[in-house]
């Protein structure tokens, strides 16, 4: 093999294994001896670089040759530790299951970097919905000025020669207009149309993928369509045709199957249309309460055309009189064009709308001035009547 250039390096510089798996070499070579093994995500301190490979030292102080493709950047690996640290006060949406091994993205994009990976069946939380452009271009870095020989011998810009002003008009042969032919005209005035079109860019592809937290607590960027959601079968069969985003369990309540006394759970779905590319994350809400008579489950709620975002939240609240009640909070689109947040009670197999304080003040206020006003007409009657009967003077009577 021939000698390739290398570069000591002066300071300390870590980088981080991006590969499922990967060897050290004890050299630069076809025929080589393998030192030792890292994995996904661990640290190597860089002592040499060579043309494609790299001389590292492990945390335990092997060290050996490794391909530069199989390292990230500390700033990569910083890049996943901030987005790990960002997920951490965001709800889970719902989980799913790795379809195949899948590389985890620091953006939600195919050219993103990646750093750790999925195994074929690993366990995740769904927290985010992202859509991309599937063939955006990866930003490039501006282009170093190139320097030649005589910038490189004295420093200085080089001169550029002179040349002739020329006129486009003059380069070109000029037609008169009183000679040219209509037909001229028409083929010249069609250049411009012809030539939008070849400018005209294809549309976009759009993609969308989940912002996953994994079983080990690593955090990135997967397609949407290599996770599958574990949705129970007894309500993924109501559907419709339409993508199961998110889904939560609001409660359970008792049912006796056989004699067997069970807690079934009582669920929250997010649906949307079938395809990539939609600006909202879904369209659909569906509540499915346990019929614990007849052993299935029925649709309790259910709210369609609505522009939904994530995330959703779910809990309890105390509403009085009704006690501890699960809830479920939904940030929709208004008529204005804002994300506001409504949120929704459950009691029993019955959902209803909990109003907002604002409502509740206005609710309460509406509701004293018309208790004022019985109250005032209530008063008006009694003095009306005390007025009408009260007793007149008796005439004297003549002896």
């Amino acid at each position: 093999m021939p000698a390739c250039k290398r570069a000591a390096i002066a300071k300390h510089e870590y980088m981080y294994v991006s590969v499922p798996e990967t060897s050290l070499r004890d050299r630069i070579a076809t025929m080589y001896n393998k030192v030792s093994t890292v994995h996904s995500g661990d640290r190597v301190e860089v002592l040499e670089r060579a043309k494609r490979f790299v001389r590292v030292r492990t945390d335990g102080g092997v060290e050996g040759w490794v391909e530069q493709r199989s390292l990230v950047t500390q700033d990569v690996f910083d890049g996943f530790q901030k987005l790990a640290q960002d997920a951490t006060g965001i709800a889970v949406q719902g989980h799913g299951t790795a379809r195949t091994d899948l590389n985890m993205h620091l953006t939600p994009s195919r050219d993103g970097e990646h750093l750790y990976q999925l195994k074929e069946g690993e366990k995740v939380e769904i927290l985010k919905r992202a859509t991309t452009d599937k063939n955006a271009p990866k930003p490039q870095p501006p282009p170093k000025p190139a320097a030649n020989k005589e910038t490189q011998q004295t420093g200085k810009q080089p001169t550029q020669p002179s040349t002739p002003a020329t006129s486009t008009t003059a380069a070109t042969p000029t037609t008169s207009t009183a000679t040219s032919s209509p037909a001229t005209a028409s083929v010249a005035a069609s250049k411009p149309a012809d030539k939008a079109k070849e400018v005209e860019q294809p549309k976009p592809v759009m993609e969308d993928w989940y912002l996953v937290r994994s079983s080990s607590g690593k955090v990135g960027w997967v397609l949407l369509r290599m996770v599958d959601l574990d949705v129970p079968l007894d309500i993924a069969q109501y559907a419709e045709g339409q993508r199961i985003v998110g889904y939560f369990v609001l409660n359970t309540v008792q049912e006796n199957i056989d004699g067997e006394e069970k807690r079934e759970p009582q669920y929250l779905v997010l649906l949307n249309m079938p395809k990539d590319g939609l600006p909202w994350d879904y369209n659909q809400v569906r509540v499915f309460t346990r019929n614990r008579n007849k052993h299935r489950y029925e649709t309790a709620y259910r709210e369609r055309d609505m522009e939904g975002y994530l995330p959703v939240k779910t809990g309890h609240a105390a509403f009085e009189k009704e006690g501890d009640l699960p809830t479920f909070t939904l940030r929709k689109m208004n008529a204005d064009g804002q994300i506001v947040e409504t949120t929704y009670k459950m009691n029993g197999p019955i959902v209803r709308r909990v109003p907002t304080p604002e409502e509740v003040a206005e609710q309460k206020a509406r509701h004293d001035a018309e208790l004022a006003a019985r109250q005032k007409a209530r008063a008006d009657a009694r003095a009306q009547k005390t007025g009408t009967h009260k007793k007149k003077p008796k005439k004297k009577t003549q002896q």
